[in-house]
């Protein structure tokens, strides 16, 4: 018998329905990006129908991040504490309505300037005001896709193949991605702008009947096998050197005692703002570059987040390559990821290039986004690999914070460059400074993780040392 014939036997035997789970998880996060990309798509003619300035667009897109941010915080101890399941549907609930929410935005505008005139408070523009208030319920929701998610990974699968889980339902963003400009611009324009909203927001309650009749925890899971669940659990255990669940939950001032906890820390806050940029910008650069309207776009931006898919897969399972030639598994995830931080140093010829033609830095930043994708794969895997599975969602909930405040500074910045260069008439120089920090943020956020956690250690938390 072959090598893969082997394989395929043994797949057979331990079963695999954990894969089915990844399929739900990688459903979620598709409409996870589906849901919040459709400002971006319709960002070129919204501005124009209500004289949005680059500033004003990126204060909506802020709002997003930072709420993102705060709410990524306690999702995190939201999901330790109702359970995946529970939390899981509770997320996509209110996302899915935030996400339906933009269609009243004016509405939701005039109600916050009432608010604001009862207090002796400056009225925001309408427009701006109401898309806030959609975004941050928006927010709020999305917060819980990745905890959630990632809690997910850490009871279905063994170490060994949670990169190459995360890696797979993450691609789903890519997908949303994909998807979003083939269907937004096409909605907007056969039925208006806030049937996009409406219609791809509902997306979400047509999944949560599919959660609720196939997610269960492992140990009460009906359709699990006895083999796979011992497999899971042999292959998912806490290594040695990890603390015993405790009598209380771990804290966050625990957690924030640990190293390992600012190394995932410091590799979301420097490289999540970068693919929020590319997610939240492409479609203005496309316009401001090249005049593009946004069902012109389709085919470039197609182009671009399927390129995403294979670093999203391939970085998924990059590190097990290395783990498969006597690498331990942080060891064989610190040399996939400094070899994937490489490639974002594409990024800088996408201006220099650019006369060629849209299709140059198309590629160039395609290149960078999916080595992005590549990169959060192993980042969003290492809380797994660092710490006990009672508070991972914790920690990723930290780190999400730090990522989306990272977001919110470098929206926020490119922006204000973006008046500012764009005033002067040289709005390329805004473009190329913003490109140069994206694609350097990869190599300094591994030499930081290196430096803060060189070799791998199992966080021991000061609230769990009394009760080992």
């Amino acid at each position: 018998m072959n090598r893969h014939a082997r394989g395929d036997a043994a797949a057979k035997t331990i079963g695999s329905y954990r894969w089915t789970i990844c399929a739900l998880l990688f459903f979620a996060t598709t409409i996870n990006y589906l849901d919040r990309q459709v400002l971006s798509l319709l960002a070129p003619s919204l501005s124009a129908r209500f004289g949005w300035t680059n500033t004003d667009y990126a204060d909506i897109a802020a709002a997003f991040q930072f709420v993102y941010a705060l709410s990524l915080l306690f999702a995190g101890r939201i999901v330790d504490r109702l359970g995946t399941k529970r939390a899981y549907v509770l997320a996509i609930v209110v996302w899915s309505a935030g996400a339906v929410a933009h269609a009243f935005a004016l509405d939701l505008g005039a109600a916050l300037n009432g608010v604001l005139g009862a207090f002796g408070l400056a009225a925001l523009p309408a427009s701006v005001g109401g898309f806030m208030i959609a975004r941050a319920v928006l927010a709020i929701g999305e917060a819980g896709n990745f905890p959630a998610a990632i809690k997910a990974t850490a009871e279905y699968f063994p170490r060994t193949e949670r990169s190459l889980a995360v890696g797979i339902f993450n691609s789903g963003a890519n997908i949303g991605a994909i998807l979003a400009p083939l269907t937004v611009p096409l909605v907007a324009a056969l039925w208006g702008w806030q049937a996009a909203f409406v219609w791809i927001g509902a997306i979400g309650f047509l999944w949560i009947g599919f959660w609720a009749v196939l997610f269960d925890e492992p140990a009460r899971q009906r359709r699990l096998s006895r083999t796979e669940l011992a497999y899971i659990q042999d292959g998912a255990a806490d290594p040695v050197g990890a603390c015993p669940a405790p009598a209380r939950k771990a804290g966050w001032g625990d957690l924030l005692r640990c190293r390992q906890t600012w190394a995932f820390v410091t590799g979301k806050f420097l490289t999540d703002g970068v693919w929020w940029f590319f997610l939240f910008w492409l479609p203005k650069y496309l316009a401001d570059t090249y005049g593009m309207q946004p069902t012109a776009m389709a085919l470039p931006l197609t182009v671009l987040y399927s390129m995403t898919m294979v670093g999203s897969i391939g970085g998924g399972w990059l590190p097990a390559w290395f783990m498969a030639r006597g690498d331990g598994v942080y060891d064989g995830r610190l040399k996939a990821m400094l070899l994937i931080a490489l490639f974002p140093l594409a990024v800088l010829l996408a201006q220099p290039l650019g006369h060629l033609g849209y299709w140059v830095p198309v590629l160039l930043i395609g290149v960078g986004a999916s080595a992005h994708q590549a990169w959060s794969a192993n980042l969003l895997t290492m809380p797994a690999d660092m710490f006990p599975k009672h508070c991972v969602a914790s920690v990723v909930g930290i780190g999400g914070l730090a990522g989306g405040i990272g977001g919110v500074v470098l929206t926020k910045l490119g922006g204000a460059l973006f008046d500012h260069y764009g005033a002067a008439g040289s709005i390329q120089t805004g473009y190329m400074i913003m490109f140069a920090l994206c694609a350097g943020a990869y190599l300094a956020a591994w030499c930081l993780i290196k430096l803060l956690v060189p070799v791998h250690v199992m966080a021991r938390l000061p609230g769990e040392l009394a009760n080992a």
